[in-house]
């Protein structure tokens, strides 16, 4: 994670939506391939991979609602149309500040209708114009635990993989410790279903989730904000993915997060925004780089790292995604920055010039200049 491999005077040749060759500008110029190709000039800017937000919320709960039963009624009385529109609204915002990937839960409960509502959601605005990973995300109601789990366990959790509706499952895990052999059979579940897992921990017992998440194979396991030594030694080597949230946590004002103690300990760490519709936290990767060096001792190296490949394992994408590499996704940004290094004192400047996806520029920076009223009448 120290290590970025800068390429001063760097080029890349990118072919059908794939890095095709990177190295210096000279050589790549003088590759056979690289004749007739369109050459795109980032002189005097950085050029890095695209951020991968590996943990949101991006459709629930709406803005007002708090508990479970309100948040269902809200999503089944929206049409789907209305939840793809508004996550598109925050999906083009998030490409203007430069993030590519997003990975998204549902978590509605107990409710079969809202949860294939949001993943159905999810699948079409998939690709439209970022990867959109959805996770079908398991909360437990206070009552009826165990009707709860029955239903996702011998119903909800085959009928999404065979429809491929979700990329993973998820679960919440609560502090209620009588549900924690349900979340076990759920996670053993899912895996015999080949549906990878993420946590979603609760600090008041996030030692029995992060044990229950390395014997089975967690991708990720998420909200690190407030992680113990204890904690931390058991994780170390367990092979998951622990993915930080520096917004959720400034939210909070908790305890500061022991970051610096997770690298040591040969943690690997992502960060992601855990944005939601109507909550304080941004939307924005580089506001969350900022906050990481800032706040939780990560180098900027580091920092970059974890919101970008790291990012990518943690969606289980690290192959084909994350770094700019021979054989994957030209997924990149061009910043308004000649050291990558600026992203780390940067809050709420949009350093992104250029976004690319898939080899395809889908944002450019746009002009600050006055606009005729008759221009937008088309928009009132």
């Amino acid at each position: 994670m120290r290590d970025l491999g800068v390429i001063p005077d760097g080029a890349l040749l990118i072919r059908d939506g794939v890095v095709l060759e990177v190295g210096p500008t000279r050589r790549i110029e003088n590759r056979m391939a690289a004749r007739g190709a369109i050459e795109v000039s980032a002189a005097g800017r950085v050029v890095m991979p695209g951020f991968v937000d590996s943990h949101t919320h991006l459709m629930f709960p709406p803005p007002g609602t708090t508990d479970e039963d309100t948040v269902a009624r809200s999503v089944r009385a929206v049409t789907a149309q209305r939840l793809a529109s508004r996550a598109r609204s925050w999906l083009f915002a998030m490409v203007r500040h430069g993030t590519t990937t997003v990975e998204a839960k549902t978590g509605c409960g107990h409710d079969e209708s809202a949860e294939l509502k949001l993943l159905r959601v999810l699948g079409s605005v998939h690709g439209d114009p970022l990867d959109v990973i959805a996770t079908f995300q398991l909360r437990l109601p206070r009552d009826g635990a165990a009707d709860a789990v029955q239903w996702a366990i011998e119903e909800f959790l085959p009928a999404i993989s065979k429809r491929r509706l979700a990329r993973f499952a998820g679960v919440a895990w609560d502090a209620d410790r009588a549900h924690a052999g349900y979340f076990r059979e759920y996670l053993r579940a899912a895996r015999n279903l080949g549906l990878p897992c993420k946590i979603h921990v609760d600090p008041a017992c996030a030692a029995e989730a992060i044990r229950t998440g390395v014997a089975n194979l967690a991708v990720s396991i998420d909200h690190w904000e407030s992680a113990t030594s204890a904690e931390i030694e058991l994780m170390a080597g367990g092979g998951s993915m622990a993915t930080v949230m520096p917004g959720a946590w400034r939210e909070h004002d908790g305890p500061r997060p022991p970051v610096r103690a997770m690298l040591d300990a040969g943690i690997p760490v992502a960060l992601a925004t855990d944005f939601a519709p109507g909550e304080a936290r941004p939307l924005n990767m580089q506001t969350v780089v900022a906050m990481a060096c800032r706040w939780m001792g990560m180098t900027a190296e580091e920092a970059i790292s974890a919101a970008t490949v790291n990012g990518a394992h943690a969606v289980g994408c690290g192959d084909s995604l994350g770094s700019l590499e021979i054989g994957r996704s030209a997924d990149l940004i061009f910043l308004n920055a000649s050291d990558y290094r600026d992203l780390a004192g940067q809050f709420g400047t949009n350093l992104v010039f250029l976004t690319m996806k898939r080899g395809e520029f889908i944002y450019r920076e746009g002009e600050v200049k006055p606009l005729a009223a008759e221009s937008l009448r088309a928009a009132w």
